[in-house]
């Protein structure tokens, strides 16, 4: 039973606070001292937990529930040595306690242990009469060890003992989803509403589903049925929100949206949601002003920063995306898609030292995308710096081996450096991956189009 502070149910724990004060043993009965221990594990007091239970144990010492809070703490603290050979004495006096099972059960899987923790569970599940939460433990596992069709059946079996046990839908859902199955995740909410047609989660959760069909009617219908089920129930609106929009019927994905801001404290996706929708609408004030409400609700939302930096990009007001684009790095410097927009707003302000830096730094933080090795060795180029453009290609192409635009931009720059040799090398490999490439040489490099070997070179191909 759980203490209350606001009932008369919390006199033992009153009793129990008052003797720790005072050198005066009192007795309690072992279902008391189970109470109380459980309530100072809910609230994470561990170290009272614990004096709870040596005053339990030194009142009762053949308590075996009390001796399992004994075993849960020492799991808890990672003695998995003491509180297995604890586990083996209990099973001894008391080897049809399915509690026995599940801490044993818990050891086996804080040693990663587990398919051992499944084997055990499922003995305690013969030992119950009540095997929902073991069920429960045994999906837990299934899904540590990536078996989620065994995941999801053991759930299943959770939902046909308790309708409302809505983490275990969730985790239904999880596994289907995991496992692509997103027809049968349908089948199976339409069966469990028939038997619970009132249930906002699986409605919630059906609508999701829908969505990822792009059945948009459909999700819509189930959303409605949501919010019908639960008219607070925030997430539905967000959904619906989000299914208007994909409908384009961005007024009524506002009003949605706008209901859940009423409904509780403001969120910055619904706040970047309402800005998107006016934008739509070409209500360019509005939709800034929701671009800059988002920043203010949640700073470290990148989404908010790019969607006020495209905003004025779009609009070419590059000083203004610059700006915007900076304060979002001051505020997070290791965001790659900061730097990368910063890096392309750069450019179209002709500033090409700071659009390289900023390419540099988008590779420097593990973004390897061919666009990127390819931008920063253009600006290079154009820097005037051949030999840092060259190393900057080398490395590219160890991520991108055989790729023309790679070879074609190498030959030019060891033509421009004299270096004929290795010229002639790359632009015989670009020639070879990719011949339709062969204009990067007349637009990067005019003055080496121009040369004798590297034009027949290239008619040679024609």
């Amino acid at each position: 039973m759980e203490f209350s502070h606001d009932d008369n149910n919390n006199l033992p724990l009153t009793k129990f606070e008052s003797m720790l004060k005072t050198n005066h043993v009192l007795f309690f009965d072992s279902e008391e001292f189970e109470n109380i221990i459980h309530h100072y594990l809910n609230q994470g007091k561990i170290a009272l937990a614990k004096k709870a239970i040596k005053l339990g144990l030194d009142q009762h010492p053949s308590s075996i529930t009390l001796k399992l809070f004994k075993v849960e703490i020492y799991v808890f603290e990672d003695k998995l040595t003491e509180a297995d050979t604890l586990l083996n004495e209990l099973y001894l006096l008391d080897p049809s306690n399915e509690e026995i099972f599940i801490q044993k059960a818990n050891i086996f899987s804080k040693k990663d242990e587990h398919e051992k923790a499944v084997e055990v569970l499922k003995k305690a599940v013969q030992l119950t009469d009540d095997a929902v939460d073991i069920y429960s433990l045994i999906g837990m596992e299934y899904l540590f060890l990536d078996k989620f069709e065994e995941a999801k059946e053991y759930f299943m079996k959770c939902l046909e003992e308790d309708l409302e046990d809505y983490s275990a839908l969730y985790n239904v859902i999880y596994c289907f989803e995991f496992l692509d199955q997103t027809e049968d995740a349908i089948q199976y909410l339409n069966v469990f509403l028939d038997k619970n047609p009132y249930c906002e989660v699986a409605w919630h959760q059906l609508g999701k589903q829908y969505y990822t069909l792009k059945k948009y009617k459909k999700a819509l219908a189930a959303y409605d049925f949501a919010i019908i089920s639960d008219d607070s129930f925030i997430g539905a609106y967000l959904e619906r929100g989000k299914v208007l929009e994909r409908l384009q019927r961005y007024e009524e994905a506002i009003e949605n949206y706008n209901i859940t801001l009423k409904l509780d404290d403001p969120t910055s996706f619904a706040l970047l949601r309402i800005g998107y929708c006016y934008e739509k609408l070409k209500h360019d004030d509005l939709a800034v002003q929701y671009y800059y409400k988002t920043v203010h609700e949640d700073p470290l939302l990148d989404k908010g920063w790019i969607a006020i930096t495209q905003y004025y990009k779009r609009r070419k007001n590059y000083q203004k995306a610059l700006y915007y684009i900076n304060k979002a790095i001051n505020i997070d410097s290791e965001n790659v898609k900061y730097w990368k927009l910063y890096s392309v707003i750069n450019q179209r302000l002709n500033h090409f030292e700071e659009a390289e830096r900023g390419f540099k730094k988008t590779l420097e933080l593990g973004n390897y995308e061919l666009s990127t090795w390819l931008s920063r060795g253009d600006l290079l180029i154009k820097l005037g710096e051949p030999e840092a453009a060259i190393y900057n290609f080398q490395q590219a192409s160890e991520f991108y081996p055989e790729n023309a635009e790679i070879e074609y931009r190498l030959a030019g720059l060891h033509f421009s450096l004299n270096e004929t040799d290795k010229g002639t090398f790359h632009l015989k490999n670009g020639l070879r991956f990719n011949e339709e490439f062969g204009f990067i040489i007349d637009e990067l490099f005019p003055e080496v189009a121009n040369k004798l070997l590297v034009k027949n070179l290239l008619k040679e191909n024609q």
